[in-house]
C-alpha cells in the first residue's frame, strides 16, 4: 500500500499535537512496511529535517520526504487560512508530479487545493481528513478567538465535505462530526498512541511527600492557563504542593511563588520524560482540545490528570485516572487542585495505576497502526 500524508509539519522538526501524531503515523506506517509519501514543511531548523534523523534506517527505505515550505500572507484577518491555501496547493502541484499512490491522509488544511480539484472532477486516489480537536466547533475563550472561530468553520466544513472519510479521535469529537450533519458510515473512529515502551514508567510512585502538579504546553488562551494561573493564586498559602511548568511562558505571565518552577521550552524528550516522572498530577484545563498527547505520556509516566471534559478528553479522563471537569473555570480547577492535594496516598496510587492501565490497553501505536491500516484498507 502507498500512502500519502499531507500535514504541516512533523515532530521534531514542527512542534504541536498534530505534529507529533504525523510522526507516529509515517514511523509506524513505515514499520508496517506501507510506503508513505510525506509531504510536510520546517518550522524547527535545529535539525536537519532532509536526513529524517529520528527515523531508522530501515524506517526511512519506506519514507519519501517532500519538504513544502510554508508560505507567509501577512497579518491581516484570514492570513492563516490564506497561508493554509497557498500551502496546500503546493502539495497539489508536487503531489501530481510524483509517483501515483492508493490513499491521501490529510491533516488539518494540508488538503484543501486536492479537495478542491476533486469537486473539479480531477482523478484523486481516495482520501480521509483529520481535523483532530474541531476547536472551531468547541468552546472559544473569549471574543476574539469566537471571531477567529467563524473565519475558521466554513473552510473546515467545505474540507470535510469534500473528503471521502473523516478522521474522528473520538468523544466529544465524534459527536461534534454527528450533529455537522456527517454520517456514521464517513466517520472513522481511531484514537491517538504514544510508543508506550519508550514512556512507561514501572515503578510508579504513590506520591511525593510534597504533591507536585505539571502543566505541558505554549501559552496559549484555549490551554486555560489563565485560569490556572488565578485558581493556583486562590490555593491556601500553607498548601503543600509545587507546580511545574513546561513551556514557553511569558515572563509578565509567571507567578512569584517559590512552589512553582518555570522551566521553560524543552525539547530534548529525554529531559521531558524525565520532568513529568517526578510529578504526580498532570494538568491540562483547556478551552479546546484534540485527544492530548500529552495527556497519554503523562499516564505511561504514572501520573493522574486534571483535565477539562473538551475534545476526546473523556476518553482518558474520569474519577478512575484523575478529575474531569466540565469547563475550565478557576473555581473548579482549584478545587480539583485542593482535591488533589488532600487525597490520600493509596487513592492517588490508584488512579495512576488505572490511569497507566488504559494508555496500555488503548494507546500503544503498535495496536492503533494496525487498525488504522485495515480502516483505510476498507478491511473493518
Amino acid at each position: 500500500m502507498r500512502i500519502a500524508l499531507l500535514t504541516d509539519g512533523i515532530f521534531p522538526y514542527a512542534m504541536g499535537g498534530m505534529q507529533k501524531h504525523s510522526y507516529y503515523l509515517a514511523k509506524y506506517f513505515a514499520q508496517k512496511k506501507v510506503e508513505v509519501h510525506l509531504y510536510h514543511c520546517i518550522q524547527n531548523t535545529t535539525y536537519d529535517s532532509s536526513k529524517l534523523e529520528f527515523f531508522t534506517a530501515e524506517e526511512k527505505r519506506y519514507l519519501h520526504s517532500y519538504i513544502i515550505p510554508f508560505p507567509k500572507a501577512g497579518k491581516l484577518p484570514g492570513h492563516y487560512l490564506r497561508e493554509s491555501f497557498k500551502y496546500s496547493e503546493a502539495i497539489y502541484t508536487k503531489l501530481k508530479q510524483n509517483a501515483p499512490v492508493d490513499f491521501i491522509y490529510i491533516q488539518g488544511f494540508a488538503g484543501w487545493r486536492i479537495l478542491k480539484a476533486i469537486t473539479e472532477l480531477e482523478k484523486f486516489p481516495r482520501t480521509g481528513i483529520n481535523f483532530h480537536g474541531m476547536e472551531p466547533f468547541q468552546q472559544a475563550p473569549g471574543i476574539k478567538a469566537k471571531l477567529q472561530q467563524l473565519l475558521l468553520k466554513r473552510a473546515m466544513r467545505y474540507n470535510l465535505e469534500n473528503a471521502d472519510r473523516i478522521f474522528s479521535l473520538g468523544g466529544n469529537l465524534t459527536q461534534i462530526l454527528l450533529d455537522m450533519g456527517f454520517h456514521h458510515n464517513r466517520i472513522i473512529q481511531i484514537p491517538i498512541g504514544i510508543e508506550a515502551n519508550e514512556w512507561i514508567n514501572p515503578q510508579i510512585n504513590a506520591r511525593n511527600s510534597i504533591l507536585k502538579f505539571v502543566f505541558v504546553g505554549r501559552y496559549e488562551r484555549r490551554k486555560g492557563i489563565e485560569e490556572l494561573t488565578k485558581a493556583i493564586e486562590l490555593l491556601p498559602a500553607d498548601a503543600a504542593f509545587e507546580f511545574h511548568f513546561i513551556g514557553p511562558i511569558p515572563d509578565a505571565k509567571k507567578l512569584k511563588d517559590a512552589r512553582i518552577k518555570y522551566h521553560g521550552a524543552i525539547s530534548d524528550q529525554h529531559k521531558i520524560k524525565e520532568l513529568i516522572t517526578a510529578c504526580d498530577v498532570l494538568v491540562c484545563a483547556s478551552y479546546a482540545e484534540g485527544m492530548p498527547t500529552v495527556i497519554l505520556e503523562a499516564f505511561a509516566c504514572g501520573l493522574a490528570a486534571i483535565a477539562t471534559d473538551v475534545g476526546a478528553v473523556n476518553e482518558l479522563v474520569s474519577e478512575k485516572t484523575g478529575w474531569l471537569l466540565l469547563a475550565p473555570k478557576v473555581h473548579a480547577i482549584r478545587n480539583a487542585l485542593i482535591e488533589a492535594i488532600e487525597l490520600p496516598s493509596d487513592q492517588l496510587l490508584l488512579k495512576k495505576q488505572q490511569a497507566q492501565q488504559l494508555l496500555l490497553n488503548n494507546h500503544s501505536w503498535d495496536k492503533l497502526i494496525v487498525t488504522t491500516i485495515n480502516k483505510i484498507a476498507g478491511k473493518i
